[in-house]
Formats: C-alpha cells, sequence, structure tokens
C-alpha cells in the first residue's frame, strides 16, 4: 500500500507569483511532485510533469514558444494539457501525455490543486479582501525554509515566540503575559491576544509614524490569528494609542494589518513560504510599501533559522514526545483538523480502490 503524504491533496496551494513566470518556465517541487508551470496560449498559466516523454529532461529547462513548453533538449513542443503536439522532423502525436494539473491564477498568486483534478472547485480558492481593493496596499515575498509544514502552523498559531525570537522588532514581555484565547469555528481556528496600555516595539514605532501618529506614546495591541485548510495562516495585527477602543479604534488612531502567511508543502521537510503584509492605511505610499516589507522580510528570516533547527532536532529524535502548553492551542486545533481532513481522504481513496 502506498504511503499517505503527511499533507492534503484535494486543496489549493499557492505556487507561486506571477511575476515568477514573466521570462521562462518554472521549475518547482510541490507536495512531493515535480513540476512545471508556464504561460500557455492567451498568457493563461498551465501545469504539468516537469518531465519530458522523449528522454525525461525536465521541460522546466526549456521555453515557450507560441503558447507552447519546448523541451530545451531535443525540441519537442507540449500543448497546456500535457499533450505532444510537435518535434522537428519526427512524428510525436502518438506519444502519451504527462501529467497536467488545474491551476489557476488569482489575488496576485498562482494557485494549484495536487489532487483529484475530478474534484478541483476554483470556488475553494479563499476570497481575500485586500487582493483587488485600491484602498490596500500589499507586499511580500518567499521564503524555502527546510522543515514540515505543520510546524510553520505552530509558529504562527502561537506568537509567543515573538518575545524571544523577534526581541528587537515585534517581540515584548507583554506578549507572553497575555494569555491566547483559542476557539473553533468548522474549519477554522482562531487564537487572539489582547494587550492594554503598553509601548509599541520598533516595528510598529515605524507603523506608527509611517501613518502620521505619535510613536513614544502607550497602545492597545492585538493579534487575531486565523488558520484555515489546508495550510493558510492570516494574522490580524495592530496598535492604537491606548484607550481608543484596540482595534475598533478610528483609522486616525490606529496602524494595522494583515499578515499574510500560505504555507506550500514542497517535501516532507520543506516547503514554500509565501508571507507578506497587507495594509488599509497610505495605501499610495510605496515607500512605506517596501520599508514594511523589509522589515517583515528581516522578522521571518529569524524565524526560518529556529525552525530549520527544529527540524533537524526533531528527526534526530523521531520518538521523543512533545510538551503541550495552554499556549499551543491554535496550533494543536489546527493539527486536528488537518488529520481529520487526511483521514477523510485516505478513506474515499481505498473506497475507491475497493469500487
Amino acid at each position: 500500500m502506498t504511503q499517505q503524504a503527511p499533507y492534503p491533496l484535494n486543496t489549493w496551494y499557492v505556487a507561486c507569483t506571477p511575476d515568477e513566470l514573466a521570462d521562462k518556465p518554472l521549475g518547482r517541487t510541490i507536495c512531493n511532485k515535480q513540476l512545471v508551470f508556464f504561460r500557455g496560449d492567451e498568457g493563461r498559466v498551465a501545469a504539468m510533469e516537469d518531465f519530458c516523454p522523449h528522454r525525461g529532461a525536465p521541460l522546466s529547462l526549456g521555453f515557450v514558444r507560441d503558447g507552447k513548453l519546448v523541451c530545451g533538449y531535443h525540441g519537442l513542443e507540449m500543448n497546456c494539457s500535457g499533450k505532444c503536439d510537435s518535434m522537428p522532423g519526427q512524428r510525436v502525436r502518438g506519444f502519451p501525455s504527462v501529467q497536467s494539473y488545474p491551476v489557476e491564477e488569482r489575488h496576485g498568486f498562482i494557485w494549484l490543486w495536487p489532487g483529484d483534478p475530478d474534484k478541483a472547485d476554483a470556488n475553494l480558492i479563499p476570497e481575500l479582501e485586500w487582493a483587488n481593493n485600491p484602498d490596500w496596499a500589499y507586499g511580500g515575498g518567499l521564503y524555502h525554509i527546510q522543515c514540515e509544514y505543520r510546524l510553520m502552523i505552530d509558529n504562527l498559531m502561537d506568537l509567543t515566540h515573538e518575545t524571544y525570537v523577534h526581541a528587537s522588532s515585534i517581540g515584548q514581555p507583554e506578549i507572553e503575559e497575555a494569555a491566547p484565547d483559542t476557539k473553533v469555528n468548522g474549519d477554522e481556528v482562531i487564537t487572539s491576544r489582547q494587550m492594554e496600555n503598553i509601548p509599541a516595539p520598533p516595528f510598529w514605532q515605524t507603523a506608527l509614524r509611517g501613518n502620521g501618529l505619535a510613536d513614544d506614546v502607550p497602545v492597545d495591541r492585538w493579534q487575531v490569528c486565523r488558520f484555515t485548510p489546508p495550510s493558510h495562516v492570516l494574522i490580524e495585527v495592530g496598535v492604537a494609542h491606548a484607550g481608543n477602543g484596540g482595534a475598533d479604534a478610528p483609522a486616525d488612531k490606529k496602524a494595522s494589518s494583515v499578515v499574510v502567511d500560505f504555507i506550500t508543502p514542497e517535501s516532507d521537510t520543506s516547503i514554500w513560504y509565501f508571507w507578506g503584509m497587507a495594509r488599509n492605511f497610505k495605501p499610495e505610499d510605496q515607500e512605506l510599501t517596501e520599508k514594511i516589507r523589509e522589515g517583515q522580510g528581516k522578522i521571518f528570516a529569524e524565524d526560518l533559522d529556529m525552525l530549520e533547527a527544529q527540524q533537524r532536532n526533531l528527526l534526530r529524535y523521531p520518538d521523543r514526545q512533545l510538551l503541550k502548553l495552554n499556549i499551543d492551542g491554535g496550533g494543536v486545533q489546527a493539527r486536528r483538523i488537518i488529520d481529520r481532513i487526511l483521514t477523510e481522504e485516505r478513506e474515499t481513496s481505498e473506497a475507491g480502490a475497493n469500487a
């Protein structure tokens, strides 16, 4: 029996951003599938196995011509459905097709469905209120991290670590002094933390100044982490001048944003981590967008070293049982939802095999 992957397959993952396909095909491994992405007919994105059926060369080493993916080894042309179309001086239309995958371009990302293509439904791609709204600005990036995807979910659903890992930017002792509250709403896990009348840490001082607000007065700070399957975490964060209602404060009294985290498994122990921040103040200020993006990139780089070291330790001691505290509630509940989805996928697969 084939061992089940540790991540759901019948779901949408962020595969790449449009700029990664600007000049040439992109080879990327997702959910242990070696894939190639390219823009085919009418600029539509296509995804298929990164394997030329002629001699097995990676198709991602080729180029796009007239909407077809041309193998860089001997010139075999593939259409967007994985079918061999032509090859100089050869008859190849009888070649078997390579597997293609459902893919959608939406909200500034390329989304991939790595599972059963008959179950792919573009309506299941999450709606992002900030993605196509001129009142919002977004800046982000991509990290390739050698850790299992659920470790990153744990990291994002428990922000207590900010006090230690991010002490010079967003961390402060008041975070660990404020108990988190975790709730489950269907397939969504929400972990929130409220902090009142505290100093703003350096990152949020910059954000306050960017919104034309004083950065040297007490603030109320909030963090609301929202997990949805398979591995998306959106975090509502912000600070407001103390006594003005916190997250409900008027716009001229706060600086707030949504931290965007799309975690895509590459393998069982590595991920593509698409990170960013969407804000609804001063959206026209490109300089502020870049300044926040640069600061956020440095913050997430600090997580990278810790997560990779954690993964190495877990591989070294696979039988160790890890402790769970109240601060782990968000990650624990997220894992339970993932486990349920994996069980449902396994049972459906077994039922289909026995039919």
